[in-house]
């Protein structure tokens, strides 16, 4: 196994999550590729971890703090580090060290470039990004948002922890229509995939939906409302983790629009 860059010969990997062969990931379109085109000057790594076989079973991306959707200075995030583990399309590569060989390489890459720490979120259940797992390798929690932990392993007693970004302001309920509101950054394909979802099943209800649409990789926009990735309907916000089905998207926008004529 050895540890690679992204070329420009490899991006396709990253764009889909290794994912080639899966339909869920397409509904996404081109929103990973562009915010990929927008942060790779601006501090984005993204690194594979390849076997003895040549086959791409791992990857992870992280940014400069102050690029991500945290508060901090002079650290670097993880935004996610994922092993393929399905059958179907690269197999499954879990339980081979590729993980551990990633995020170490991470740290190492960072160290280099000046940063004070390296920063990640993970969360309290046993699902993808597992707060535990980072805990085993020496990370600390530094803060909490239901199952949401932020964690990070500083590498400077000068490092100053990061912080979650609490919202700002929440989106109302509609008046006369469903407000249906979308806040994509567009760097987690899962999410990506979710509003994609969500403005689809919007337009399934013509004159009875407001689509307000947040590109929150626009820092101003970001700042404004505090909100990196999600979906309210009315005010309320969707579980997006991971993507529901666009059945259950559309149910929800409907009961909400059958409300209206009560």
């Amino acid at each position: 196994m050895k540890i690679i860059d992204i070329t420009p010969e490899t991006e396709s990997h990253y764009f889909c999550c290794l994912e080639e062969y899966s339909d869920d990931i397409r509904e996404a379109g081109d929103a990973k590729q562009k915010w990929y085109n927008q942060m790779k000057d601006k501090g984005l790594r993204v690194k594979y971890a390849m076997d003895d076989n040549g086959v791409i079973g791992g990857m992870i991306q992280y940014i400069p703090v102050e690029q991500s959707s945290f508060e901090g200075k002079d650290l670097y995030v993880v935004l996610c580090i994922w092993v393929h583990g399905h059958k179907q399309g690269r197999g499954d590569h879990r339980k081979k060290g590729m993980g551990k060989a990633l995020l170490k390489a991470a740290e190492d890459e960072v160290r280099q470039l000046g940063a004070k720490g390296l920063v990640t979120w993970g969360v309290m259940i046993p699902v993808f990004m597992r707060a535990s797992w980072f805990k085993k390798h020496g990370y600390k929690v530094v803060d909490k948002s239901g199952i949401m932990r932020l964690l990070w392993k500083p590498f400077s007693d000068q490092a100053v922890p990061p912080k979650f970004i609490k919202p700002e302001k929440l989106p109302s309920k509609g008046k006369g229509k469903v407000n249906v509101t979308v806040f994509s950054n567009g760097w987690c394909q899962n999410m990506n995939v979710a509003c994609a979802r969500a403005i689809r099943a919007s337009m399934d209800f013509p004159g009875k939906t407001d689509l307000h649409l947040y590109d929150t990789a626009d820092k101003e926009i970001f700042r404004e409302w505090g909100i990196s990735d999600a979906i309210y309907i009315d005010g309320k916000e969707v579980n997006i983790g991971p993507a529901p089905s666009f059945k259950k998207v559309r149910k929800k926008i409907e009961k909400r629009v059958k409300s209206l004529a009560d």
